[in-house]
């Protein structure tokens, strides 16, 4: 990732040193892990002096919050438009998992940051982090809850299935590069049809293209 990126990747966060030190902190949480990295590495990385990482985020801590609550409130936002704009079951549950597996294929590097140093927040971030997971799956939960009651869905607890279709995506992130066979469109779309069979909707068979 080169820093250019950080303005696509949070273009709410102000100023840009802010948004380098967080694309530095992504790159070092990555290769390092987070307990294993130093502010002096996130500062380093980003060509700043290790003080200046407390100009714009008081800790490690709260930069790696600042990573994950922006991650977490894109993927609810995907999740969030998908049902704003389509209605049928089926449909929903398709888009949200090609939205959401793309994301993460996408955005693998922030993702694997995102999705797996949750642990290392401090509780009371981590809770905020963790209800907007909540709200992801309740979105998810419910629209697998309509298709089981419309009967285009056969599952016997949606609450699992939700987490089910979820973790499929998360994953992702942890194995994808840009080496891999598929594009994120393409995977989003092969993952797509894999949910719907797997929640046993019946389903037109189609090529997949980018």
């Amino acid at each position: 990732m080169t820093m250019s990126l950080s303005a696509e990747l949070w273009p709410d966060v102000q100023p840009e040193t802010a948004r380098r030190l967080m694309l530095a902190g992504v790159e070092a949480f990555a290769k390092r892990g987070y307990h294993a990295t130093t502010t002096r590495d996130i500062a380093g990385a980003a060509g700043m002096s290790p003080a200046a990482l407390y100009v714009h985020f008081p800790s490690k801590a709260a930069l790696l919050f600042a990573i994950s609550r922006y991650g977490h409130e894109q993927t609810l936002a995907l999740v969030e438009n998908v049902v704003a704009k389509e209605s049928d079951p089926v449909e929903r549950i398709r888009l949200i998992v090609e939205d959401f597996v793309a994301w993460h294929a996408r955005r693998h590097t922030v993702a694997r940051v995102v999705q797996y140093e949750l642990q290392a927040l401090p509780e009371k971030e981590f809770e905020v982090v963790a209800e907007l997971r909540r709200r992801i799956e309740r979105i998810v939960r419910d629209v697998i809850t309509a298709g089981a009651e419309s009967g285009v869905f056969t599952v016997s607890d949606a609450h699992i299935s939700a987490r089910a279709v979820l973790s499929l995506g998360v994953d992702v992130a942890r194995w994808y590069t840009e080496r891999a066979r598929q594009t994120p469109t393409a995977l989003g779309k092969e993952y797509g049809g894999l949910v719907l069979r797997m929640l046993g909707a019946s389903q037109p068979e189609t090529p997949v293209t980018d």
